[in-house]
């Protein structure tokens, strides 16, 4: 489905947006990822201008075009008791204007279908206490990803995922932890992953501008006190 297709994934080399990478490459895609991690990819800090300029550089000398950007490198989580200044902007730098300024690096260089998909979180909608520089984040990249989409109208395709919780290891999980998800388990990245193809296929042709919430209906769900083996002490 997607032979001789270029797929950009940020934050490609663990969890979710190894996910990514991997079903890519099965899928037949060339696939480049950058990640701060050390490894076998791009390995950079993506709130770094300079950074995000030499990957897109690299990119394109190797490739000459992609056709699809997934910005889903995490950003920091720290609330408003700890978190400085400094690592509020970090931030939003990792999670709003990487994703803002890859988008206009490579914009010249997409191919006919070019879809971006950007990964942002149930927490763009809901939180829990001192969350504030990831949940600021993933608020502004939901409210890019129409804005985005609206520019780009003709030419990109833009869209984004927010998942809910997702366990990484795959691990298995029982009683109110599966419960307070409708779907009765916890998300895996294979969840999400399925998702990126889904949206980056022609499949999804007619779809731009759209949050899609991965989150096995945790969102719908109102718990209270004793609902869902749930108790508050």
């Amino acid at each position: 489905m997607f032979r001789d297709k270029v797929a950009v994934v940020t934050g490609g080399a663990n969890g979710i947006g190894k996910c990514i990478a991997e079903e890519f490459r099965k899928a037949g895609a060339g696939v480049c990822v950058i990640d701060k991690a050390e490894g076998e990819h791009y390995v950079g800090d993506i709130s770094d201008k300079a950074v995000l300029e030499a990957f897109a550089e690299e990119v394109i000398r190797k490739h000459g075009h992609i056709d699809y950007l997934i910005n889903n490198a995490l950003p920091l989580m720290k609330g408003i008791n700890e978190c400085s200044y400094e690592e509020f902007q970090y931030a939003l730098s990792v999670g709003v204007t990487a994703p803002f300024y890859l988008a206009k690096l490579f914009l010249p260089y997409f191919n006919e279908g070019g879809s971006i998909i950007n990964i942002s979180s149930s927490r763009d909608r809901m939180s829990q206490p001192q969350t504030e520089s990831y949940t600021a984040a993933k608020g502004g990249i939901s409210a890019l990803t129409h804005a985005l989409a609206v520019s780009l109208a003709g030419r990109v395709r833009v869209n984004s995922i927010s998942p809910g919780w997702i366990d990484t290891g795959f691990r298995k999980y029982e009683g109110p932890d599966a419960y307070q998800q409708p779907a009765g388990r916890v998300g895996d990245p294979l969840d999400i992953a399925n998702a990126v193809l889904f949206l980056c296929s022609d499949k999804a042709g007619f779809i731009t501008g759209e949050n899609l919430c991965i989150d096995g209906g945790m969102t719908k769900l109102m718990i209270y006190h004793g609902d869902n083996g749930w108790t508050l002490e």
